[in-house]
């Protein structure tokens, strides 16, 4: 039964996805530019531009807060991969303006039923 967990948190962590960028898009005026771009180990869920600003958004999501918070996931280690990623995308498209790194915490228990906390510059 361990790729039914698999499969429920993958779909959990891709149903938060979809919410966050949705958010960014609609209630920010983001515009997103990459979704779950790659590089090496890393992964970052979410490029996108807040004006002249890229921001690197790592998007956790929970079915519930019962063990926590879910910005309490986030290694030293998961932070230091997302920044060598950030650091590859902006040698990738020659951006040399400001950046930010963002947290998007989403406690998911429906579709429609979901806490969104929206963390702005939440390292460097």
């Amino acid at each position: 039964h361990k790729s039914n967990i698999l499969s429920h948190h993958n779909i959990i962590g891709n149903l938060g996805e979809i919410i966050a960028s949705n958010f960014l898009r609609d209630q920010k005026n983001y515009t997103i530019l990459e979704n779950n771009w790659r590089f090496s180990h890393a992964e970052i869920d979410i490029i996108a531009k807040d004006k002249e600003t890229l921001v690197f958004v790592e998007v956790k999501t929970r079915s519930s807060g019962k063990f926590g918070r879910p910005e309490e996931f986030i290694t030293d280690k998961k932070i230091l991969l997302i920044q060598d990623a950030a650091n590859e995308y902006m040698k990738f498209v020659k951006h040399e303006w400001s950046i930010r790194f963002d947290i998007i915490s989403i406690i998911l228990r429906t579709e429609q039923d979901y806490d969104l906390e929206h963390y702005i510059d939440a390292w460097w």
